[in-house]
């Protein structure tokens, strides 16, 4: 026991309690027991009466990383849930009605140390040749095709389509083997130390005390201990991001599953299609002052292909931030700590690497301020550039058909937002900031699909000449065309590689 402990002021922690399973609890969980589990006890309490919001779910790559950390068998996972790979999200309708673009996950062309890639194609277009962005990426060109392969010769940069119900259960699996241990019942009080206001127990309806040390908040938009019991603030994202329900619904699949999300766009915000390996997840995403909760559902049902497995469910949610991420002895994780709307994949990361930053900020001496300081400051500043980076689709849309486009189209932006619009349209420069989550490539396939034509470029691509250029681009489309040609199809690597071990 450390001196701080002996003394009563900064309580040491071993026993840290989790408010809620579903992914988040149980993500956290499974890295916890993981990495910590001869340093500490990790407690689980979820109810079978809460589901879990998650219909289908999509995921971006770092999840790969993160599942090597906890130790997660990619096929087991994939057979178990009955995943698919996903290479990127097909955009239609964004920014003109019939319009298509695509954000994949690899990387556009070859860049150099003094700048991106697509300064040498924008030189080169300037000049009437080397054809569309979309040809110089790989990742990209495998999803058109509908293909997919492992090779560690021709790798590509992939995420997860996954049943975010059955990936919470394998994750409970997973972290009780590893050693977490679970407490089944509903949450009725939170019980406090009256002087300091740290949280020291849960109360739950069947009368048992789960006491603990450090509390992890993943009871979703309820937020049951960092908003309700210690009164965490909200800041409202609503003027930037103002889709506020999700109606969604599973549905037999039809074809082959495709290995990429689509988000296809309509009158009061967007809709999505998610291929697993037995059945497609389907959801619209509204505006609720534009779109009723009826409406809504006649849309969502007139556009899927097939008959709903259930009956469509309605979530209600508000995009923003928990003023704080970590507040006393409470780490707010996923949904109870903010939400920025699925559009580009970012929920199931958020919770990863709130639990990364969790487990090297890990407060064994007990909580100080200065650590939650750090953890709040590092998690404000991603959450921030990635709603800029989903504002981005909004904002730059020339469809004025509805007053939802249109408002969108004309709505003030965050001002780092706004800095970055206006950079990439008069010099063709997107950057990556510090511990930003998005890369060059992906602003650049945004900013390009959404149609904002750069103005200038850098003019590196001059200094190889016309010729040695073209050869170069060349170079690269043929090199590309070539790894496509070899991938099998995203069906038959499934079957091969992960078949689902059920039909769902």
């Amino acid at each position: 026991m450390s001196a701080r402990s002996a003394e009563g002021h900064r309580p040491a922690v071993s026993r840290v309690v989790i408010a809620g399973g579903g992914a988040a609890g149980w993500l956290a969980a499974a890295a916890l027991v993981k990495q910590l589990g001869s340093l500490i006890d990790v407690t689980v309490v979820e109810s079978d009466a809460i589901g879990t919001i998650g219909v289908g779910e999509s995921t971006i790559p770092t999840a790969r990383s993160f599942h090597t950390l906890i130790g997660l068998d990619e096929r087991a996972f994939m057979a178990a849930t009955g995943s698919t790979f996903k290479l990127g999200i097909s955009f239609e309708d964004w920014a003109r009605r019939g319009d298509r673009y695509f954000h994949a996950f690899g990387e556009v062309g070859k860049s150099t140390w003094m700048g991106s890639f697509h300064h040498f194609w924008l030189q080169a277009r300037a000049q009437g040749f080397g054809g569309g962005i979309d040809d110089y990426c790989f990742e990209l060109q495998a999803a058109m095709a509908g293909k997919f392969g492992k090779s560690e010769k021709a790798p590509l940069s992939y995420a997860y389509h996954i049943d975010a119900s059955g990936y919470a259960r394998m994750l409970r699996e997973h972290a009780v083997a590893g050693g977490a241990m679970r407490r089944e019942g509903l949450i009725d009080s939170v019980e406090k130390d009256p002087e300091n206001g740290s949280i020291v127990a849960l109360m739950l309806r069947s009368g048992e005390r789960i006491a603990g040390d450090l509390f992890i908040d993943c009871t979703g938009f309820r937020a049951l201990l960092m908003g309700q019991a210690l009164d965490v603030g909200f800041e409202d994202w609503g003027h930037w991001l103002s889709t506020d329900r999700a109606i969604a619904a599973q549905t037999m699949i039809a074809g082959d599953p495709p290995p990429y999300t689509r988000a296809i766009a309509h009158g009061a915000g967007w809709r999505w299609r998610i291929p697993l390996q037995h059945r497609m997840g389907n959801g619209l995403v509204y505006a609720s002052d534009q779109l009723s909760d009826d409406e809504a559902h006649a849309r969502l049902i007139d556009a899927i292909e097939g008959p709903p497995i259930a009956e469509p469910r309605v979530i209600r949610y508000a995009t923003g931030r928990r003023l704080k991420s970590w507040h006393k002895n409470c780490v707010a994780l996923g949904l109870s700590s903010g939400f920025v709307e699925p559009l580009e994949s970012t929920s199931i990361h958020l919770i990863m690497i709130g639990v990364t930053r969790l487990l090297q900020l890990f407060p064994f001496d007990g909580c100080s301020e200065p650590l939650a300081a750090r953890f709040n400051n590092q998690a404000r500043a991603e959450l921030e550039r990635i709603r800029d980076f989903i504002v981005l689709h909004y904002k730059l849309t020339e469809r004025d058909d509805t007053e939802f486009w249109r408002r969108c189209r004309d709505m003030p932006v965050p001002e780092s937002l706004a800095e970055r619009i206006a950079l990439f349209r008069e010099s063709g420069i997107a950057y990556q900031a510090t511990d930003e989550l998005f890369r060059v490539d992906s602003w650049l396939q945004v900013l390009l699909g959404q149609r904002v034509e750069p103005a200038g470029h850098h003019h590196m691509g001059r200094i190889m000449g016309r010729e040695r250029l073209g050869e170069a681009l060349a170079g690269i489309r043929n090199d590309i065309a070539g790894k496509v040609a070899h991938l099998p199809m995203h069906k038959d690597f499934l079957q091969r590689y992960c078949p689902a071990d059920s039909p769902g």
